[in-house]
């Protein structure tokens, strides 16, 4: 399909520039490109994760925690929209209780039934997301610090995060010219590690080396940065590589290991 801009997948989806412009700035919904006037670019993949963002806003679920299911490494879209449809039958269900309350109460029947308001069966799945997501990750001291620090993070936080992981990408995709062993890209990937380790959690160089294995092996990985240029991911995957092959290896205690 043709990309759209801003203004044309608002008018397709029915969502607001404004709000698609919001989901940019916190990292929930990035544009595919830009055009060398500055107009933001949304190809099917960003519409399918739109779709997907509908989905759980629909279910009630807040945008920090659609961040966080749609960011875990391991998510799965045709699960999350068999739960979805889960949970819509639950709610459809609800619906149909509250239908037939109304029309008992119509017809002059004295029903004191509150049954069709509780939302707790809808709720208790709503929250099996979040559960098996902390089941899954949730064991790593890396996990339990990005929760930690992420959690107190407000809208202009999410913000500058957004701006500052699109200028590392920036920089990977300027530094592909010269190859992943060049200045560029090794420069890019120590920023790389900075930024996760001051916004989300300590990323040692054995955690980085996993998450370079992980940008090219699982395509949920690859899909999301190669959004921002075609073969980025594997780029970054190899420059990473050679990065961490060439720092000395250390100890748990920062000693080097002879």
């Amino acid at each position: 399909m043709k990309p759209l801009t801003v203004g044309q997948a608002a008018a397709l989806t029915g969502v607001t520039a404004r709000t698609l412009r919001y989901y940019d700035q916190i990292g929930l919904l990035s544009p595919a490109a830009a055009t060398e006037s500055g107009y933001r670019l949304y190809g099917e993949a960003e519409l399918k994760r739109l779709q997907q963002i509908l989905f759980f806003r629909e279910l009630g679920f807040p945008l920090k925690e659609i961040l966080k299911v749609m960011d875990t490494p391991g998510y799965d879209s045709r699960e999350a929209l068999l739960r979805q449809k889960k949970l819509l039958c639950l709610e459809q269900r609800r619906l149909k209780r509250l239908e037939a309350l109304i029309d008992h109460t119509l017809k002059g029947e004295d029903r004191m039934d509150f049954d069709a308001f509780d939302r707790t069966e809808i709720e208790n799945a709503r929250r099996q997301y979040a559960d098996e997501v902390r089941q899954r990750w949730g064991n790593t001291g890396a996990y339990a610090e990005s929760e930690r620090r992420t959690g107190a993070y407000s809208q202009e936080d999410w913000g500058d995060i957004s701006v500052e992981e699109q200028e590392l990408y920036q920089r990977f995709l300027d530094a592909m010219a010269e190859g992943p062993a060049g200045a560029g890209a090794q420069e890019a990937v120590q920023a790389w590690q900075e930024h996760i380790t001051r916004r989300y959690y300590r990323c040692t160089d054995e955690i980085l080396k996993c998450l370079g294995e992980m940008y090219a092996a699982d395509p949920r990985f690859t899909a999301n940065i190669d959004r921002r240029g075609e073969g980025l991911a594997r780029f970054m995957s190899e420059a990473i590589r050679l990065y961490c092959e060439k720092r000395p290896q250390k100890e748990e205690d920062g000693r080097e290991k002879h």
